[in-house]
């Protein structure tokens, strides 16, 4: 009942609208001792009640959205309040489409749109067009098997509404690791217990390697927002800076510095897995160089992640009299 006002209600519920992506924790484990708010655990059940109240909250704001339009075009074209407003085709037709997913309690995400219906539906605010990376939390036990009667079940649902990441990972088994963490031999340690105890049930391989899910999680954050970084590196710092997906060169050298974006020349570029491979052991450019990864990109060029940049510029110019 978050969208009418209960629990957190409407605070909860703009909280969210204003982050770029959801991490949707889902409880998939037993235990007497955490009780449910609804006394049973049905992670289906939780995630229809979540995208319901989702859903909602965005019907309530489509309500507003057809107001503010018609304001918009009243100041545009210098209207009275008695003349009567024409809309666009294009937002009519967005308009019909957003409320069509939303009143079937179905994100906005899986609808198809036009690019010009796209640019108008950015600007609404709707939660339901966030990504949404769904964090599975099992039990300890479950975890360390990767199995349970929910994985299935939950996979499921999520391909049916709008898709996403799913991704296992337990609570229980991340408190264990995390309180170790002024005793890195304690903690690989544990990570071989729990690695033993998948073996002493005939699981073995890769996936059956215990480990903390975290990089993970941060890798599927980014992922699901388009982001990446790129590198500088100098005698006293090695920085990473994160841009988006896309990003040319010289708009990423804005975000080191304005003035980097304004007086850009060009960049000198090396992919991070190409400096790995041959930089022979030396804080230096020289091998890669030697094996021709060592490149020199102008304005157009689109940066690729892990890239190792240095950037030309010069904003030293005359002033025009």
């Amino acid at each position: 009942g978050a969208s009418e006002g209960a629990g957190l209600g409407n605070a909860f519920l703009s909280h969210i609208a204003a982050v770029d992506g959801i991490f949707h924790l889902v409880r998939s484990f037993d235990d007497d001792d955490i009780v449910h708010v609804d006394d049973s655990v049905d992670p289906i059940r939780d995630l229809d009640t979540i995208q319901g109240e989702l859903c909602a909250k965005d019907r309530e704001t489509m309500s507003k959205t057809e107001e503010r339009e018609r304001e918009r075009i009243r100041k545009e074209k210098a209207m009275s309040r008695q003349a009567e407003i024409k809309f666009g085709d294009i937002f009519l037709s967005a308009f019909e489409k957003v409320n069509k997913l939303l009143e079937a309690n179905t994100p906005v995400q899986t609808g198809e749109f036009t690019n010009g219906e796209v640019e108008l539906i950015k600007d609404w605010g709707l939660i339901t067009t966030k990504p949404q990376i769904y964090v599975v939390n099992l039990s300890k036990k479950n975890f360390i098997r990767k199995a349970s009667k929910w994985l299935p079940k939950i996979k499921e649902w999520v391909d049916t509404h709008g898709g996403g990441q799913v991704i296992p990972m337990s609570c229980e088994f991340e408190q264990e690791y995390w309180d170790l963490k002024d005793d890195p031999a304690a903690q690989k340690a544990y990570l071989d217990e729990c690695t033993q105890e998948a073996k002493d049930q005939g699981l073995t391989g890769p996936a059956f390697v215990a480990k903390t899910i975290i990089p993970r999680l941060i890798r599927s954050g980014r992922q699901a927002l388009c982001l990446q970084s790129f590198y500088t590196a100098g005698p006293k710092e090695v920085r990473a800076w994160t841009i988006m997906k896309g990003t040319l060169a010289p708009q990423a050298a804005g975000v080191i510095h304005t003035d980097f974006e304004r007086g850009f020349i060009k960049a000198e570029v090396c992919g991070f897995d190409d400096f790995k491979k041959y930089h022979g052991g030396k804080a230096s450019m020289a091998g890669p160089k030697d094996a021709g990864k060592y490149k020199q990109e102008g304005k157009m060029y689109e940066m690729q992640d892990g890239d190792i940049v240095v950037f030309m510029h010069n904003t030293s110019g005359s002033k025009k009299k």
